[in-house]
């Protein structure tokens, strides 16, 4: 009764949250300097000796900052930025990198506020609008992101990145043939960009072109075999196309190369509940995913669906109230219905 509408319903809504949750779908890159490259290999501890009175501080401390940044250690990152803007307090590069960085951090309003430090010094820098444009995704502000990218690409209309990033914004916001005519943009500047066929398979996907994608993700997969992301969404589209197997494959495949992706592990598990109604298989997968992530609505629920038809009422009432619990919106019959369910058990 409430298996196919709801569990269909729900995948929908993870594919939505794919592009977070497999790879980054947004486009950015640091600045770098011309320090010597053997800074990036020298261990934490060599990096805090002091410098040599001689050397560009500036330099030294951008270089330093951008290290640490690699290595993920955003908060010493934002440290260095800070120390190169005290000595150069006009250096827009500086101010696009500590951007990032706090953005990594999910500081949005920070980052954004670096990145208009950065346009006031440089009004037609487009890696600050494209950059300032993701943070603005990322806090689901979609009509200050797209203008964003407008403006990049105004100022370079080969600015690749920029198009892909704003083909993404118009995804969300459900304007697939706009997505598309972006991507295809991005492939027109490079034939190569994986992440362009990716996400143009994803937007045809959702127009039920499920052909058209499925040759999109078989481009990204060609172009870079270990794209977990590609493997993931072709999956999600045989799922579409009750390709069952063939989902469960690639599912396997993003999860050898990515062991930590809950999202897959969401998937794959509503590939056996209500594709192959293998119940124990699918609560396994839930299972691993509540592991990897604790506060993940979506695996509840679907692990509640998968005990209902165990008749585990009780267990499935209790995950259908730890999903709401969490911010999904549970149907209220289903909950009754589990309610009275589990009533009746005792």
């Amino acid at each position: 009764m409430f298996r196919g509408t709801l569990l269909r319903s729900v995948i929908i809504a993870c594919l939505l949250f794919t592009g977070c949750a497999t790879t980054s779908e947004d486009y950015s890159n640091r600045e770098t300097g011309d320090v010597e490259k053997e800074l990036y290999d020298q261990s934490i501890s060599d990096q805090e000796r002091p410098v040599e009175p001689d050397i560009d501080l500036t330099k030294v401390y951008f270089e330093r900052g951008n290290t640490y940044a690699d290595k993920g250690q955003y908060d010493q990152a934002i440290l260095y930025y800070g120390k190169a803007l005290e000595i150069t307090p006009r250096s827009a590069s500086t101010y696009i990198n500590r951007g990032q960085a706090y953005s990594a951090k999910g500081q949005y309003d920070r980052a954004i506020s670096d990145y208009n430090k950065a346009l006031e010094i440089n009004p037609r820098y487009a890696r600050a609008y494209n950059n300032r444009g993701i943070a603005y995704r990322a806090k689901s502000e979609y009509d200050r992101a797209i203008s964003d990218y407008n403006k990049a690409v105004e100022i370079n209309p080969r600015y690749g990145a920029a198009y892909l990033n704003r083909g993404n914004v118009y995804s969300a916001k459900g304007q697939y043939d706009q997505a598309i005519s972006d991507y295809n943009r991005v492939l027109a500047i490079n034939p190569r960009s994986g992440g362009a066929y990716r996400r143009r398979g994803v937007a045809y996907s959702a127009k039920k072109d499920y052909e058209q994608a499925l040759s999109d993700y078989n481009r990204a997969l060609e172009i870079n075999p270990r794209d977990a992301g590609a493997y993931h969404d072709r999956g999600f589209t045989y799922y579409n196309k009750r390709e069952y197997d063939r989902a469960i494959s690639d599912y396997n495949k993003a999860l050898e190369i990515k062991p930590g992706l809950a999202i897959v592990y969401v998937n794959r598990g509503i590939v056996y509940c209500d594709g192959k109604r293998e119940y124990d298989q699918a609560i396994s997968d839930f299972n691993k995913a509540i592991e990897i992530e604790p506060r993940n609505a979506t695996a509840y629920f679907n692990r509640s669906i998968a005990h209902y038809h165990k008749e585990r009422y009780g267990e499935a009432f209790e995950d259908a109230n730890k999903a709401q619990d969490l911010g999904m919106r549970v149907d209220r019959k289903f909950l009754r219905h589990l309610r009275f369910r589990t009533a009746s058990e005792k």
